[in-house]
């Protein structure tokens, strides 16, 4: 199966910038986060180190905030001219990829450092995760096998959840998922309460609208992030990901997967080889891959986890 490259005409509305050329946009900013503080945040098989933070995320994180300060100071202009009270909105930031890609890493690390900047203290996190349909409706519409597909969301209620939180809604909830039980947990929710910024985060938050009545839910987003790697490199970082779980959260006698927790590393590689050859894989070539060129900013992986290169939508 032959990975999608996006086509150069789309290429060719970025900045591309190399790693030492970004890391250099982190000169006089403060370091500030702990190397206790990174490994707390840090998922299972990433190799996030304060180098990787000071160099890409710290500078990210300060354009984000520059983004949303001049969304913000736009909103309160607009509202000045129309001679309307102030309605300013939460900045709304998508992070999008592939499964074990690290972007759920990546959320929660530029969750912390935007708090740290002066004009969006209060960041909240959202994955799409909550938005997928319970097991039970998975397995009555046959799509268990399907699961993180785009078809497997109720991509509605997302739409519903997003424009609450973009109108101005003083407090939406969002359904809860437990990766342990691998369900949604019921009367379990997500509560974001006009927070300065909200970062969503999920494997098809740039995909198009199913039809052109519909809203994208990417239409909701001031910024979004592709965090992109080679196939062949997200395989492998799946894999190791895959046998650390089976030591670990696999192990919990309420784990979904807790039927790994016992067999051999052999059949755990050919098991996770499964999942991903025909589960992972064709769910990035066929929806994921496709979206990159939606985002604002991709950020490109090499084969050591570490972004390599950054690019930048041009305004």
């Amino acid at each position: 199966m032959n990975p999608v490259q996006s086509p150069p005409l789309a290429l060719s509305l970025y900045r591309d910038i190399a790693r030492a050329d970004w890391a250099r946009l982190a000169a006089g900013m403060a370091q500030p986060l702990t190397e206790s503080e990174v490994v707390q945040l840090r998922g299972i098989g990433d190799r996030l180190d304060l180098a990787e933070v000071r160099e890409v995320y710290l500078p990210l994180s300060r354009l984000l905030s520059l983004y949303a300060k001049a969304t913000q100071r736009l909103g309160a202009d607009e509202s000045a001219f129309l001679g309307d009270e102030d309605t300013t909105t939460p900045f709304v930031v998508g992070v999008a990829g592939s499964v074990a890609v690290g972007k759920s890493t990546i959320a929660r690390l530029l969750r912390e450092l935007m708090s740290r900047w002066p004009d969006t203290p209060r960041v909240e996190l959202v994955t799409t995760d909550g938005f997928l349909y319970p097991n039970a409706e998975l397995e009555r519409r046959g799509l268990m096998d399907r699961k993180g597909f785009p078809e497997s969301y109720d991509r509605r209620a997302l739409v519903e959840f997003l424009t609450a939180v973009k109108s101005g809604a003083k407090e939406v909830r969002a359904p809860f998922y437990s990766h342990m039980r691998y369900d949604i947990i019921a009367d379990a929710h997500t509560t974001v309460r006009r927070p300065d910024v909200v970062i969503v985060e999920g494997l098809n938050v740039l995909q198009p609208a199913p039809s052109p009545n519909d809203v994208a839910v990417s239409e909701l987003f001031d910024f979004s992030i592709y965090v992109d790697a080679e196939p062949a490199h997200i395989q492998e970082w799946y894999t190791e990901r895959f046998l650390a779980l089976r030591q670990a959260a696999f192990s919990n006698p309420t784990s979904f997967f807790q039927v790994f927790a016992d067999i051999s590393d052999e059949e755990a590689v050919q098991r996770a080889a499964y999942f991903w050859n025909e589960i992972n894989l064709p769910n990035l070539v066929e929806n994921v891959l496709p979206t990159k060129h939606r985002a604002t900013l991709v950020l490109q992986k090499g084969r050591s986890h570490a972004v390599e290169r950054v690019l930048l939508r041009k305004l």
